[in-house]
């Protein structure tokens, strides 16, 4: 027997296909003539029943905008608003910046005067100044250069000699010199430096933004309250250390400037920028003074699990942030002052031309060895500055779409080192200032495979090969430590230097001069061996070198090319001792490296060696 039931009604047809006002209007219309045709059937444009249905598809229309659009805000690609791009840029970790500035090495010269001392005369020792960060150079359109780094005219090579070059200045009418000219090089960025005061009040405000009062800020140099207490940027408050650079008083410092320094934060704040305005906004922690104890070293034993009366227990969600981190995420200001001190401006403009920065707008200086007042006042006014090479980097500040287009290739990034690509990339760009890797090689540990062997070697002032020192291995250590994992160990070893030499015979056409076309292939193979065109591990392939030569014009053959191995002192010339049998390691005209290892034609002056037969 069939199921009968009499409270089941007629389901109305509906439809949801249309979007758009028209659309709309017309299947209400339907609507209405279907279920309604006895209670109004004018809907005329004039009448009751065409407003409703204007209305009606009018508030349809509105509604389905408003959702489209809402739903297109989602996506980073299709996003239009500038707040929602804004928050599609913190998610994925691109820093919102604004214009940026520009960086220039500019040479400083300074004339100092000269002394006798044990029968030669030498640039005055107490007249050796130091010109400081924060001294302030223009150029000839007006832009400001500001020094970041101090200028030590004294500073010298691990053999005694100065780093600065130095050359006669004014001689007397014997041809003695009167002043020695010293010329330095120091980095310098364009832009503005001020310093903001805000006045922080009694009520305590966790979290408290404050916006500085310029926008396009590129560095917040120095934020102190009137307590004397520094506060540090992160990147998150949730990071409770920074890396410090430190000055490196080892023998290697000529190499390694500055050391890293590990050192706990508990007053920080991170700093965004709006991406409407480009103004800065520093946020602060959450803590107060009082919980500085807690914050800085919480008691793990706090968040041991109890199970008083539970003789067995299953798996646990253990949150490890809780024992690494505190609550506060730092500690916030009240009842005080604080003073920042920050540096802001860049654009296009900056990217001054060469020689352009002439002008000292500020300068500091200081004398370690306190000479006379009016002879360290004659020394300051004999500095001047230049710039050999065009200022770079200055930019206007990025659009939105600009910063969009960076999501994609960001959110495929990580911070933490899983392919060699990684290790490879943090090695690279460890700040310069504390010493820079000029090669590495990334090689699986035979004998341990969670461990990876990380081959290194840096260059000397002079641009030759050199051992890496302790002190750049020892900040690399601390540089890749946060990023590795934690059952992966790293193996930072030194990269065997091995040097080369090269003699060849040449033939050479009978109707050029012979003596011409053996300099330029000289010449043609000591660009080939300049060291920037070799890696760790790279072999030496033969009929390359074969070929360079017969790229010269008048070659007509070429003989007796042949590589050998030299080692320690040779004619007041130093290379590496290690010893490499040049024909054992070749194998069908490839000469191949150790594993580890890096060829150097040391001094392509005179280690390549030619012959017209």
């Amino acid at each position: 027997m069939a199921l009968k039931r009499d409270d089941l009604v007629q389901v109305r047809q509906r439809k949801y296909l249309a979007k758009d006002f028209d659309g709309l209007r017309s299947q209400i219309l339907d609507y209405a003539k279907l279920y309604y045709p006895d209670r109004l059937r004018d809907f005329s444009e004039a009448s009751l029943g065409g407003l409703f249905l204007d209305m009606a598809a009018f508030v349809g229309d509105n509604m389905s905008f408003y959702m489209d659009h809402q739903y297109s805000e989602l996506n980073a690609e299709t996003a239009v608003e500038t707040v929602n791009i804004q928050r599609h840029l913190r998610s994925s970790g691109i820093p919102i910046v604004g214009a940026s500035p520009a960086t220039v090495k500019v040479t400083i010269f300074v004339q100092i005067p000269a002394v006798l001392v044990s029968n030669k005369i030498v640039p005055r020792q107490d007249c050796i100044p130091q010109v400081l960060a924060g001294s302030i150079f223009s150029s000839d359109s007006g832009v400001d250069f500001i020094l970041i780094e101090d200028v030590d005219f004294d500073k010298r090579r691990t053999d005694g000699t100065f780093l600065a070059t130095i050359k006669v200045g004014t001689k007397t009418s014997d041809g003695t010199p009167r002043t020695f000219i010293m010329a330095l090089e120091g980095l310098c960025v364009s832009g503005e430096e001020t310093t903001d005061t805000f006045s922080i009040g009694e009520t305590f405000v966790p979290f408290r933004q404050i916006t500085l009062n310029n926008s396009n800020v590129t560095d917040v140099i120095n934020v102190v309250d009137a307590l004397g207490n520094t506060y540090y940027q992160v990147n998150a408050l949730t990071h409770d250390v920074v890396y410090k650079n430190v000055i490196n008083t080892s023998k290697d410092n000529d190499i390694v400037p500055e050391a890293i320094k590990v050192i706990p934060v508990p007053y920080r704040f991170k700093s965004d920028t709006d991406l409407a305005t480009r103004s800065t906004v520093l946020t602060f922690g959450g803590g107060t003074a009082e919980t500085l104890e807690d914050d800085i070293i919480p008691d793990p034993s706090d968040f041991a699990i109890s199970f008083p009366y539970a003789r067995t227990f299953s798996r646990i969600t253990v949150n490890p942030q809780q024992l690494l981190q505190t609550n506060t995420l730092g500690v916030a200001a009240a009842n005080t002052s604080l003073s920042i001190t920050y540096r802001y401006g860049g654009g296009l403009n900056h990217n001054v031309s060469s020689n352009s920065i002439s002008i000292v707008k500020t300068i500091s200086t200081f004398f370690p060895d306190n000479p006379p007042a009016n002879l360290s006042a004659i020394v300051r006014g004999t500095i001047e500055i230049t710039n050999v090479k065009e200022a770079s980097g200055g930019e206007d500040a990025p659009s939105a779409d600009d910063l969009k287009a960076l999501i994609p290739s960001i959110r495929n990034s990580q911070e933490r080192i899983v392919t060699r690509e990684d290790m490879l990339a943090r090695v690279y760009t460890i700040p310069s200032n504390f010493g820079r890797v000029f090669r590495a090689a990334v090689k699986s540990n035979k004998n341990n495979p969670l461990a990876t062997q990380l081959f290194i070697v840096s260059r000397s002032p002079e641009q030759k090969l050199i051992l890496s020192p302790d002190t750049l291995k020892q900040n690399l250590v601390k540089y890749l430590n946060p990023y590795r994992m934690i059952s992966d160990a790293i193996d930072v070893l030194d990269a065997r230097i091995i040097n080369l030499t090269l003699t060849f015979e040449i033939v050479v056409d009978p109707t050029l001069n012979r003596a011409i076309v053996l300099q330029s292939v000289l010449k043609k193979l000591q660009t080939i061996f300049d060291i920037k065109n070799y890696h760790i591990d790279q072999p030496i392939i033969t009929s390359e070198i074969v070929n360079a030569i017969f790229s010269v014009a008048g070659i007509i053959a070429v003989d007796r090319v042949k590589f050998n191995n030299i080692t320690g002192t040779v004619n007041n010339r130093v290379y590496s001792d290690n010893t490499f049998d040049v024909l054992a390691n070749t194998k069908q005209g490839i000469i191949l490296a150790p594993e580890g290892s890096i060829f150097e034609v040391r001094f392509p002056e005179v280690d390549v060696v030619g012959k017209v037969v």
